[in-house]
């Protein structure tokens, strides 16, 4: 079964809703205006019940089946980025320094879409949760929509989400069963020496080289602490130091990320950057502080679930289209925390050859939305059928 018929006859609204969302970004919890896009179109789609103000600016939406069975959750993101966009796009962001260069406004067009259809045709049993999610990006929206009850106060029983991925087919799809996505943590580390003049470095307690020297044994976690088999990854990011050629400065600041699987491996790096920071800073007779801060934990798909998501992908686009076994990579994705509450599953829709995600010229393409909204529709109505 190829893209649903009804889906692909909304071709036109869900590109108009999605270049509405693309021209007018917000950041984090505070997207009162897209919120209260997505909640005018829900109304207009007659949805059974609308809860809105979870998580500041998330909303949930209820659309009730034909005859009673469980509830199945069905999530999008729909925040943007601090970045300026250089599309050129006649409905490039209005908003200067602010784009969806991520395409959460693609994932919330495509929900948009499976909800006008599931509206209308309410062809399942029991009931869809349409869940709505801001702060994806930074804050971890999920996770405080889970802390609020969106899961529990509806009595959602199993949980989806799509991302949309540049460089692979569009409209195919791609997951794996397990760790997909890895833990994000991050670093900051802070260091005060006595500063001074340039040509008098005995005079003062050098925290730059103190920075430099931290930065490189920070590398050895990895090379020499970690086995080689658990997958790691630390990037020092940000050294922050000096202002001009001949002072010596007070102070310097790194700031980096920390990707994990396995807690062990969390623990141990996390024991080693203080022991490496304490150690160095002894060296150099300087002050050091360790701020180690545990962000957005592995995202891990249920098995049984993404065998059951793959299949669905596969009447969508083709077998050959859809790959269900791919291994895990190191970005992050808060709807781990969902994943944490509910089984489910999370999974990639191909956006064809495009900018990657995360850059300034970047853009959702429309042309795949259909398919990522069939694949929503139809993951209801095949987990929740109608009974004979």
């Amino acid at each position: 079964m190829p893209v649903v018929n009804r889906i692909a006859d909304y071709a036109a609204e869900m590109t108009a809703w999605r270049r509405h969302l693309h021209q007018h970004p917000e950041l984090g919890f505070d997207c009162p205006e897209t919120a209260a896009f997505i909640a005018a179109r829900l109304r207009e789609f007659g949805v059974d019940e609308l809860h809105e103000g979870i998580a500041r600016t998330g909303i949930v939406a209820l659309i009730e089946g034909q005859g009673p069975g469980p509830t199945i959750g069905l999530r999008a993101d729909f925040d943007a980025l601090p970045i300026a966009e250089t599309t050129g796009l006649d409905y490039a962001s209005q908003t200067p320094g602010r784009m969806h260069a991520c395409g959460h406004d693609g994932h919330t067009a495509m929900l948009l879409g499976a909800a006008k259809y599931l509206a209308e045709t309410r062809n399942f049993a029991g009931r869809v949760a349409l869940i709505f999610q801001p702060a994806e990006e930074d804050g971890g929206g999920g996770e405080v929509m889970v802390q609020e009850g969106a899961l529990d106060r509806f009595d959602i029983g199993q949980v989806y989400a799509l991302h949309n991925a540049p460089g692979f087919t569009a409209g195919g799809f791609y997951t794996t069963p397990g760790p997909l996505m890895a833990a994000v943590d991050q670093f900051h580390i802070h260091i005060k020496g006595v500063g001074g003049h340039g040509a008098m470095p005995h005079e003062t307690r050098d925290p730059v080289v103190a920075a430099l020297s931290i930065g490189q044994a920070l590398q050895t976690i990895v090379s020499r602490n970690n086995y080689a088999l658990d997958d790691l990854v630390i990037s020092l990011t940000q050294i922050h130091t000096g202002t001009t050629d001949n002072v010596i400065p007070e102070a310097a600041y790194l700031n980096g990320t920390v990707r994990t699987f396995d807690p062990r491996v969390q623990q141990m790096v996390i024991e080693r950057m203080e022991a490496i920071v304490a150690g160095q800073a002894m060296s150099f007779e300087v002050e050091a502080r360790l701020d180690y801060e545990k962000g957005y934990p592995a995202t891990i798909n249920d098995a049984d679930k993404t065998r059951f998501a793959v299949e669905v992908a596969e009447e969508i686009a083709g077998a050959d289209n859809v790959l269900g076994d791919v291994g895990r990579e190191m970005g992050a994705e808060d709807f781990a925390f969902m994943l944490q509450e509910r089984p489910g599953a999370y999974l990639f829709i191909g956006q064809g050859e495009t900018a990657g995600l995360h850059q300034p010229d970047y853009n959702f393409n429309d042309e795949i939305a259909p398919a990522g909204a069939s694949f929503f529709a139809r993951l209801v109505e095949r987990a929740q059928p109608v009974a004979k």
